[in-house]
């Protein structure tokens, strides 16, 4: 496993090892002994299917690290940060994660998190340190003309809540 810094504040990109043979291969994707640098206690596993050109995101809340990684498929995955105490408010980065590269996002709390299915299917798997709470994540509109963000599509498939965004 390689731990790097990213651009963003207390964003880690991390890549697994895998091991591979005639069968396929075998990757471990979380092992809390590895992960115990980061002192966290996750309590929750979550799962989002998606198909192509389908953008989920921008979300996030002030209590939650995520620790993201694609299972099947390809995703843009695109992040930002919205604390605004921070060095890099208002700043973002994307990523490309994929069941390929073995890319895994550490996020901490308030980086606000997307992804966009770039293959037929995309599963995106991640480990949360806090239970979900409806109502309290903000939500980054996806086109938001003061953060500027970059899409690899112009017409994203999107859920009312992210073509909408809010900032609470």
């Amino acid at each position: 496993m390689n731990i790097q810094d990213t651009e963003l504040d207390g964003v880690k990109l991390i890549t697994l090892k895998s091991f591979e043979d005639f069968r396929g291969s075998y990757i471990e994707l979380y092992d809390s002994k590895k992960y115990k640098s980061f002192d966290l206690n996750f309590v929750q596993d979550d799962l989002s299917h998606s198909f192509k050109y389908v953008l989920r995101g921008l979300h996030g809340d002030f209590e939650t690290y995520k620790l993201v990684t694609v299972l099947k498929g390809n995703a843009y995955c695109l992040i930002a940060d919205n604390r605004k105490n921070s060095p890099t408010y208002k700043k973002w980065q994307s990523f490309n994660l994929s069941c390929k590269n073995l890319n895994q996002l550490l996020l901490p709390p308030g980086v606000g998190n997307s992804m966009l299915a770039m293959s037929d299917e995309v599963l995106y798997y991640y480990k949360q340190t806090t239970h979900f709470v409806d109502g309290q994540q903000f939500t980054i509109k996806w086109n938001d003309p003061d953060w500027n963000f970059w899409w690899p599509i112009s017409n994203p498939i999107l859920s009312l809540r992210d073509f909408r965004g809010n900032y609470e």
